[in-house]
């Protein structure tokens, strides 16, 4: 084990009783368990920066008292993120009515600006939070223009496919009213949704403030949340332009997976695209 690591430990206060035993689904941060004198935890190893920014989302989401389950961040540093191990459980309806009405709980912290104090990432694509008044604005110049145009310059996008996005993001004003910056997870989808005892919690997140569609639309592009939770979370008031928020909010995860993994979700980009377009005639 590193020495950094086992400095890490003994800072808070753990001592190992084992070895760091690999766990599956990290995709960009390599992830441990790690038995201790004081339980199990869950390590990461990544990026100092990422891996603040994730603390720092934890704690921002732990803060919020939505009723969400969060692991306790319990140290942090030498590369390193050292959490509370939470232990899976059954899903059930019970437990998705939780999480929409935590979820609904969750939205329901504001702030004045969209964007974040400090930048983070979403997966292992940095994630520029600089804070803008108008939710428009923030949605068109830190989410969907700089993607679109990494994309373009790595030739992930056509230049016609390039255009037809660019009008999109510069057309929100025409449609999207502006709304209070809700305090959202960022990066939820089913993956980072774990069903526990002690109710659902919500992993990895990528916090910052903005619609609260942006988690909702997440959860439906990579899972199926089912209906127990939308009737929890919309609680009867659903916007009737919610399938068009839908498409609008996953267009941002779709560049994302289309920048991380390549052009098989270039058709799912188009598709997205296709059906925004189709909304405005």
């Amino acid at each position: 084990m590193q020495a950094d690591l086992l400095e890490l430990l003994e800072c808070c206060g753990l001592s190992p009783r084992g070895e760091l035993l690999p766990l599956g689904g990290g995709d960009i941060a390599a992830v441990y368990r790690l038995a201790t004198d004081r339980g199990e935890v869950v390590v990461k190893s990544d990026d100092a920066a990422r891996l603040a920014g994730e603390a720092e989302g934890l704690r921002a989401l732990a803060a919020a008292n939505s009723g969400l389950v969060v692991p306790t961040v319990l140290a942090e540093g030498n590369g390193f993120l050292v959490m509370e191990s939470l232990p899976g459980g059954t899903r059930s309806r019970a437990c998705e009515v939780a999480l929409g009405e935590g979820l609904r709980r969750l939205h329901a912290v504001t702030g004045e600006a969209h964007g974040w104090p400090r930048d983070n990432a979403c997966g292992a694509t940095p994630q520029p939070n600089a804070p803008l008044a108008d939710g428009r604005l923030f949605q068109r110049e830190r989410r969907l223009l700089p993607l679109v145009e990494v994309c373009h310059a790595r030739g992930l996008l056509d230049s016609p496919l390039r255009t037809r996005l660019e009008a999109i993001a510069h057309g929100l004003e025409a449609w999207l009213p502006d709304a209070p910056a809700s305090l959202v997870h960022g990066d939820l989808w089913s993956g980072n949704v774990l069903f526990t005892p002690r109710g659902p919690a919500i992993l990895d997140p990528a916090v910052y403030r903005h619609y609260p569609e942006v988690d909702l639309a997440m959860l439906t592009l990579f899972g199926s949340p089912g209906e127990a939770f939308f009737e929890a979370y919309w609680n009867g008031r659903a916007p009737a332009d919610w399938p068009r928020r839908e498409t609008l909010f996953q267009l941002y995860p779709l560049l994302n997976h289309l920048l991380l993994f390549g052009g098989g979700y270039r058709r799912a980009v188009e598709r997205a695209v296709s059906t925004l377009e189709a909304c405005q005639e």
